[in-house]
């Protein structure tokens, strides 16, 4: 892929390759006018400089928008997060980008606390530790999660809904989508859908988030919980609901089944789950969609309290602030200017970034 280039990165690009362990891996570093880059590892078989690359993006915008002292990257681990090896490749793969002063990992898919334990021993520069050594769990906490249900609190008046009783499908069920159950479940909303790997659930009454929970981690899929139909994880997108989450992995909103969505508003719980054709798709339907990097920040910005030493009263309270304003902000913005979300929020970050760049001389030694 031709990586394109613009006015505010990506300014490094590595590709790593440890012929002894083995493994391959690419980071890139997106912008840093704001401050050292913080972003998450992804470990997948799959991911590829590309990927890497958009997510990066992403990783800026997000740290912009929050206002938060940090740039956007991200790295890509080629391997399978399931590898016996795993330990060995983190800790070669921290040795590797030791010098990267510019990078701050955190988790991401196919990795989790302890995964950032082994590369702070390393090198000790990461977010997203255990709170055993002086982490705020994100994935225990439920930091993206809470994020988006505090976004939805705002959307929802956007998009002429009111959030209790407000019927919800979570498109993947890893820690993203059981966090985001479990709060929109306490504001009141119904679930009403559920998929991970091995299906979809739906029960147009309600789900138990309870069940959900206990079959996830008893039987490892939903489609064990004992209520509702079970259909194919596709059809996720073809249900009857009020929001629609997707909290997987990229681009599973395409053209192919833009069309099929019934939702009156989605919020992107994952980084890029929509094609921006997608998008454009679900936007002349009536579709409201809070984009990534607004709608998911709670982690980053959790992330981001953690490195800055800050405690989990102090990160909650920022991600429910920062998130609700900027939710805000984005949506009248879109409306009062007649354009997409997504292309206020990103109008705004590139504005946040090039600000700050003002104020750098990029010399890397």
């Amino acid at each position: 892929m031709k990586i394109p280039f613009d006015d505010i990165g990506p300014a490094k690009i590595l590709q790593l390759y440890a012929p002894q362990v083995p493994f391959r891996a690419v980071v890139v570093v997106d912008n840093t006018a704001r401050g050292p880059a913080i972003g998450g590892v992804r470990v997948s078989k799959d991911v590829d400089i590309e990927e890497v690359y958009r997510l990066a993006r992403t990783m800026t915008f997000k740290s912009a928008l929050a206002d938060l002292p940090h740039g956007g990257g991200k790295a890509g681990i080629i391997a399978d997060p399931k590898d016996p090896n795993l330990e060995r490749i983190f800790r070669v793969f921290a040795r590797m980008i030791g010098d990267l002063n510019e990078y701050i990992p955190a988790p991401d898919m196919g990795c989790h606390e302890e995964s950032m334990a082994w590369i702070y021993d390393e090198i000790g520069r990461v977010a997203g530790l255990p709170e055993e050594i002086g982490g705020l769990p994100l994935d225990k906490l439920g930091a993206t999660g809470f994020g988006l249900a505090a976004c939805a609190e705002i959307a929802c008046g956007h998009a002429g809904l009111k959030l209790s009783g407000t019927r919800v499908a979570i498109q993947g069920f890893g820690s993203v989508g059981r966090a985001a159950a479990r709060f929109l479940a306490a504001r009141g909303a119904v679930l009403v859908a559920v998929s991970d790997s091995r299906g979809t659930l739906y029960s147009p009454g309600g789900l138990s988030v309870e069940k959900l929970l206990a079959a996830k981690e008893g039987e490892g899929t939903v489609t064990a919980c004992g209520e509702g139909k079970v259909l194919p994880g596709e059809d996720i997108f073809k249900v009857d609901c009020d929001i629609l989450i997707p909290a997987a992995t990229p681009d599973v909103i395409h053209e192919g089944n833009a069309g099929e969505i019934r939702a009156r508003l989605i919020l992107e719980g994952a980084n890029i789950p929509a094609t921006a054709r997608a998008e454009g798709i679900l936007a002349e339907r009536g579709v409201l969609i809070v984009p990534d990097f607004i709608a998911n920040a709670g982690g980053l910005i959790m992330a981001a309290m953690e490195y800055a030493r800050r405690t989990e009263a102090e990160a909650f309270a920022a991600i429910g602030e920062k998130i609700r304003a900027n939710t805000g902000l984005i949506l009248e913005k879109a409306k009062s200017e007649g354009i997409l979300p997504r292309e206020a929020a990103e109008r705004l970050a590139r504005e946040r970034v090039r600000d700050a760049m003002r104020y750098r001389e990029y010399t890397y030694a």
